[in-house]
């Protein structure tokens, strides 16, 4: 019988576990948009929900709650700031999971999990202006040479 085997246990330690879900919580947040394995993503999914719903809480307790389970002031200002704004008429469902076939390595199945409506641009925070300015160039030289 299953009794009391509230969540999966992905072969970590509870330590490594606890971990793991907030180091892909803050990187969720971040960047909007992570590809992971589909164990991990459904793991991660309804942890999201809560934080976000937490978020739209307006109180200096949510405030500390969030800075306590994410560990990142950076990412609980953002979902403060940015996040409970988006979805403040949304009552739930602030990420979906899309399955990404299987990983080269081991056949594991991959998925991306995502915020609903999120911004394109959270992709490329940590890539360094000279980088996007080579991708803009080559991409104007390709409609140069089509045209």
């Amino acid at each position: 019988m299953r009794h009391g085997m509230a969540n999966k246990k992905l072969n970590r330690t509870s330590e490594h576990r606890k971990a793991l879900l907030k180091n892909m919580l803050n990187s969720l947040i971040k960047y909007e948009q992570i590809k992971t394995t589909l164990p991990k993503a459904k793991f991660l999914k309804p942890q999201a929900d809560k934080i976000i719903t937490l978020g739209k809480k307006d109180t200096l307790q949510t405030s500390k709650m969030l800075v306590s389970q994410l560990q990142d002031p950076q990412s609980a200002n953002k979902v403060k700031k940015t996040l409970s704004k988006r979805y403040e008429k949304r009552s739930g469902g602030y990420t979906r999971i899309i399955k990404a076939g299987f990983r080269y390595g081991d056949n594991a199945p991959m998925a991306i999990i995502e915020f609903v409506d999120r911004d394109i641009e959270a992709k490329r925070i940590d890539k360094k202006k000279k980088d996007i300015k080579k991708e803009t160039t080559k991409a104007e030289e390709k409609k140069q040479a089509t045209a």
